[in-house]
């Protein structure tokens, strides 16, 4: 046992005569993981700044045209949904606004108060008006009391004479004050119609201190609010306001659209159309042509034609763009038609002896084959191959090709970011 022991205690200690570990494997354990840390940034630089970005393209967006009636267009136009009835309401007299009783988007009726003034003037000008009716009213009664005194002395006088127990000067000097008091009776009467009249226009001032809606419609704008100054005419700067709110008359909106001189022959009144609005580019409204503005524009050489819609939606307002198509007589629709868009021309190319877009689908691009039709201005029909709302790229180069990576030029990418 005493032997095992020592075996034991000998196996404990350090054998400084040993060899020291290899150096060389360490080593190059630390250079593997050097190169691999290295090939990590290399590799996360070249997504960074070495990725492709892409080619820069300019694009625009496809609009759909035509009709899903079977009548064919004989003409396309551009324009705008404008209302025949909107008016800015102001005040007709110079105040100060006490209360504001509308908001946007809320719809009037004819006569709804919109706003008040502070009658404070004009309560002030009626009750001295009403004070003057009164005075006016009591001096007629108080003249009309002497009158009769007088006309009762003239006649006992009267009476008198004709025994001459009175002289006649005195006779003639009652008659003469009946006379004068009968005068100042009829003068008394109208100065109170003057004061009567002076209350009724007291009355349309205090009525002026309340701006009503001149017609029913719906509130697009609010001009002012309690405490400022309005006024029917541009006055005092840009510390006086002109009107209390915008209204609009939603039945009235039409769309306005200038056509080009030699085209105009082509259009005549009461002649059928289809709108359709940039924001819904599926929804196809019918209408007419209401008139053609017998005037035409120097600069363009475009006339302007007013166009009705049959359709009344609050999706309709104001200012929004519209392509409208003129179309000819009624005929049995045709169910297999389908309706064409419009692309600008410079979106077109030839490929392979055949006319392709590239449409733009996230960061690449996709080419397209389509069928073009008739050439409207700058754009180009387009039978096949697109539809409405599509992205195309503009004055795409040779180096494009689908699938390719592109980005968006500058200009666009800030008017994207700005209709977000």
């Amino acid at each position: 046992m005493s032997t095992t022991n020592a075996d034991l205690l000998k196996s404990l200690k350090i054998d400084r005569s040993a060899p020291p570990p290899d150096s060389s494997k360490r080593g190059l354990w630390i250079t593997l993981a050097v190169i691999a840390a290295l090939l990590v940034v290399g590799i996360a630089a070249w997504a960074l700044l070495g990725r492709d970005k892409g080619i820069e393209v300019k694009t625009a967006d496809v609009v759909a045209i035509g009709t899903g009636s079977g009548s064919p267009s004989v003409l396309d136009a551009t324009g705008y949904v404008v209302a025949r009835r909107m008016a800015t309401v102001s005040s007709k007299i110079t105040g100060k606004v006490r209360e504001i009783l509308i908001e946007e988007g809320q719809q009037v009726e004819a006569g709804q108060i919109m706003a008040t003034l502070d009658p404070v003037d004009a309560n002030a000008q009626r009750t001295l008006s009403q004070a003057q009716v009164l005075a006016a009213r009591s001096q007629i009664d108080s003249v009309r009391a002497q009158l009769r005194d007088a006309e009762n002395n003239a006649t006992r006088l009267g009476a008198l004479v004709g025994k001459q127990l009175v002289s006649r000067a005195q006779y003639d000097q009652a008659v003469s004050q009946r006379d004068v008091l009968r005068a100042q009776v009829a003068t008394a009467q109208r100065n109170a119609q003057v004061a009567s009249d002076s209350l009724r226009i007291a009355d349309n001032g205090v009525d002026n201190t309340i701006v009503r809606a001149p017609f029913a419609g719906v509130v697009i704008a609010k001009a002012a609010q309690p405490g400022e100054i309005v006024s029917p005419l541009s006055a005092g700067g840009g510390f006086t306001r002109t009107g209390i709110g915008t209204i609009v008359d939603m039945d009235s909106l039409e769309v306005e659209v200038e056509v080009g001189e030699a085209f105009i022959g082509r259009v005549k009144p009461g002649m059928p159309t289809e709108t359709v609005l940039n924001a819904y580019q599926d929804w196809k409204i019918r209408g007419k042509v209401i008139a053609i503005i017998p005037a035409a524009d120097r600069g363009k050489a475009t006339v302007k034609v007013r166009v009705g819609l049959d359709a009344k939606d609050p999706r309709i307002v104001p200012d929004m763009g519209a392509r409208v198509s003129f179309l000819e007589e009624v005929k049995p629709a045709d169910t297999t038609a389908k309706p064409g868009v419009l692309a600008p021309a410079d979106a077109i190319v030839q490929r392979g002896g055949k006319d392709v877009v590239f449409i733009v689908d996230g960061e690449n691009v996709h080419q397209r084959i389509v069928t073009l039709g008739r050439s409207l201005g700058d754009d180009r029909e387009v039978l096949q191959g697109l539809a409405g709302g599509d992205k195309v790229v503009l004055d795409p180069s040779d180096k494009l090709v689908d699938g390719a990576r592109v980005r968006l030029a500058r200009e666009d990418s800030s008017a994207d970011t700005n209709n977000k």
